[in-house]
């Protein structure tokens, strides 16, 4: 995620945020290096030059030259800069309250994730406390009301659809249902196509002034980079939206389309798709992905994560066991499962402050997690409670059920011992127990 401007950014702080003192040449070297890497990192070209112009307006005024810690002065204005063009704070949805009916209306060309991306929000929504319906408008795109229909049925969230090619009528019926049934929030899914064209614009028109939505969210894929700026320009000039979702976030090394989308629509970016999971889905905080961009991590997010899939209770276990020396394999397999929980290592590592940037996917050996499971599943519930009674014989039998070697079994039961006694002794650490439970609670 924003891989390749976050090296840059990363690099450009440690050069320049140490420095005592800092000349007009040296801010002019640094932001060179900024733009060029906003324009390798697809960023539209009106951004990259209000962006460059702004920051050395800025710099260059004696704030920045004559203060005590000049670099780090200069990076405060970056990461500000990157902040209001992400959009200076998070926004939410405008909803209305549970007594009466808040319509949200989705739009985006076909491929962009608009489907699956409603189906993410009405499980959050519905997380939240709300009552969602999701609507099937999208009446061209072959099997598009039964993906949702499918996807509907898995997070138990109900889909009205009529055998009809009229999306008018259905949105408008799917509003009177939803009134009758006490559904507080209506999810409308409309058609796409390949590209903007009259057709599917008169079509959004009818149905949005027959629902009258709350929301209008477009869904641009982030792989487009600086193309999903224009095309959320052009959604918002013939429909008017009120915000956007970016989906394959993940996948986004270079970052073009988070730092386009609100300089050039002025619409803030709501959420963002970071996988291919239902709950692949979180709310987007420009302070938290400026400080990603500038290698600074993301803690709060990295706790929230650790919250949201990890109980409090058997953490406080497994913390015990740590102290105690008796953490077992069946524990390491419970924690290895928990970490897959919390989604890539790429995008954990992302957020761990220092990390960001410096470790690339193909340092991860992400095969390995899997051969380590599959290691210890391949075990006997007595040989994970208590690794010692695993002889040679064993080893060869847990090898051949993992489909890996001796050797592989002999490295996994060697790092197992040496972390638990890892971590003992940091359990045994009364300050970093307290910060630990700290962030737990």
């Amino acid at each position: 995620m924003l891989e390749k401007i976050t090296n840059t950014f990363s690099g450009i702080v440690r050069k320049i945020s140490g420095k005592a003192t800092i000349t007009e040449k040296n801010i002019e070297e640094a932001v060179e290096e900024i733009k060029i890497a906003l324009l390798e990192a697809d960023v539209n070209l009106r951004v990259v030059r209000r962006f460059i112009n702004a920051t050395i307006e800025e710099a260059k005024g004696e704030t920045v030259l004559k203060s005590v810690n000049p670099g780090q002065q200069f990076i405060k204005i970056v990461h500000d800069k990157i902040l209001s063009f992400l959009g200076d704070e998070k926004k939410s949805l405008q909803l209305k309250g549970p007594d009466t009916q808040s319509v949200i209306l989705f739009l985006g060309l076909q491929g962009s994730g608009k489907t699956t991306s409603a189906a993410k929000l009405a499980a959050r929504l519905k997380k939240e406390g709300r009552k969602p319906l999701l609507v099937a408008c999208d009446l061209v795109r072959p099997a598009a009301v039964e993906q949702l229909s499918s996807l509907g049925e898995r997070i138990d969230v109900p889909v009205y659809k009529e055998d009809t090619k009229d999306a008018v009528r259905v949105a408008q019926n799917a509003v009177i249902y939803a009134r009758k049934n006490d559904f507080d929030t209506v999810i409308v899914d409309t058609a796409g196509r390949l590209q903007i064209d009259e057709a599917m614009m008169q079509e959004i028109a009818a149905v949005k002034k027959a629902v009258n939505p709350v929301e209008t969210l477009l869904v641009a894929d982030a792989m487009t980079g600086q193309n999903a700026a224009e095309v959320a320009k052009a959604f918002d000039e013939q429909a008017g939206l009120t915000g956007v979702i970016l989906t394959k976030f993940d996948s986004d090394a270079r970052g073009g389309a988070a730092l386009s989308l609100k300089t050039v629509t002025g619409k803030p970016i709501l959420y963002v798709g970071i996988g291919e999971k239902i709950e692949d889905f979180e709310p987007f905080y420009p302070d938290r992905i400026a400080g990603r961009i500038l290698g600074m991590g993301d803690i709060v997010s990295l706790v929230e994560k650790a919250q949201e899939n990890i109980d409090a209770e058997e953490a406080a276990r497994l913390q015990k066991k740590m102290a105690t020396e008796t953490f077992t394999l069946s524990d390491m397999l419970d924690q290895l499962e928990n970490v897959e929980k919390m989604g890539s290592i790429e995008s954990m590592l992302d957020m761990m402050p220092g990390l960001a940037g410096q470790i690339s996917a193909e340092d991860i050996d992400k095969a390995g997690f899997k051969r380590q499971k599959a290691i210890i599943q391949s075990m006997t519930l007595k040989e994970r409670e208590n690794h010692h009674i695993i002889g040679p014989p064993r080893r060869k039998r847990i090898a051949k059920g993992s489909g890996t070697s001796v050797a592989e079994v002999n490295k996994l039961l060697k790092q197992f011992e040496k972390t638990r006694q890892t971590m003992r002794k940091v359990a045994k650490s009364k300050g970093l127990q307290a910060r630990l439970m700290g962030l737990m609670g």
